[in-house]
């Protein structure tokens, strides 16, 4: 399952949520594509942070990889 696929599948879990109670095997699902998701976003931070460098008034980079 891709991201897109993830996200429509939590969008459609909260609105289910919002019409009636989502069953415990649904919540759970729900439950799980949220931390999938946040995972996601969180690693694609890092790595874009990761690529980052930081040229400073000497002239010097300065790496925001993780030291």
């Amino acid at each position: 399952m891709n991201m897109d696929e993830r996200i429509a599948r939590i969008n459609e879990l909260y609105h289910l949520s919002q019409e009636r109670a989502l069953t415990d095997s649904e919540k759970e699902e729900q439950q799980k594509l949220r931390k999938e998701y946040v995972a996601s976003v969180r690693m694609n931070l890092k790595a874009q942070l990761d690529n980052i460098d930081i040229v400073n008034e000497d002239g010097s980079v300065t790496s925001l990889k993780k030291k």
